[in-house]
C-alpha cells in the first residue's frame, strides 16, 4: 500500500481539531487510510479518538497509508497543515 511520511503542522499536534478534520476528509474519500508514528502501529485516520491516540505533536513524523495516491496526498497535506490557524 503505498504511503507517505509526513511532518505534524498543527502547532498543537493532532489534538481533537486536527483530527476530526483529517477523520472527516477519510470519511468523504470512502477509502481505509491509516496514520501512524514510524515503527508504530497504525491507527484508522477515520477515527478522531484512534489519530488522537497517536500522541503525534508538532513536528512529529507521520506515515499516511492508503491505496487511492489522490487520497493520500489529501490527508498528507492536512497533516502537515496548521489545522488549528483561524
Amino acid at each position: 500500500m503505498p504511503s507517505q511520511t509526513v511532518t505534524v503542522g498543527s502547532r498543537v499536534g493532532l489534538h481533537a481539531r486536527p483530527a476530526a478534520l483529517i477523520a472527516e476528509a477519510v470519511g468523504k474519500a470512502g477509502v481505509p487510510v491509516t496514520l501512524a508514528t514510524p515503527g508504530g502501529n497504525p491507527v484508522d485516520a477515520g477515527s478522531p479518538l484512534m489519530i488522537m491516540t497517536l500522541g503525534a505533536k508538532k513536528g512529529a513524523d507521520v506515515v499516511v497509508t492508503t491505496d487511492d495516491p489522490a487520497v493520500l496526498a489529501q490527508i498528507a497535506d492536512l497533516v502537515a497543515q496548521d489545522l488549528d490557524a483561524e
